[in-house]
């Protein structure tokens, strides 16, 4: 198991939570997403590394942005 946090901008309420966790699930080998809004971070547990740019993509696709 493989656990990372990004940090993610852009996000301002219950709305913003349930897009990104929703977005960040669809990928493979994910099977936990913690989104915490106060501290703009998405925490992904996955079966192994996930790539960077899958990461960045599925939150780009939610209307946000991994921060650098």
């Amino acid at each position: 198991m493989t656990t990372t946090t990004y940090s993610v901008s852009g996000m301002t309420c219950g709305h913003c939570v349930s897009a990104v966790t929703e977005e960040l699930s669809k990928l493979d080998g994910v099977t936990e997403v913690q989104v915490d809004l106060a501290a703009g971070t998405a925490t992904v547990t996955s079966d192994q590394p996930l790539d960077g740019e899958a990461v960045r993509a599925a939150v780009d696709e939610a209307g946000y942005e991994v921060a650098s």
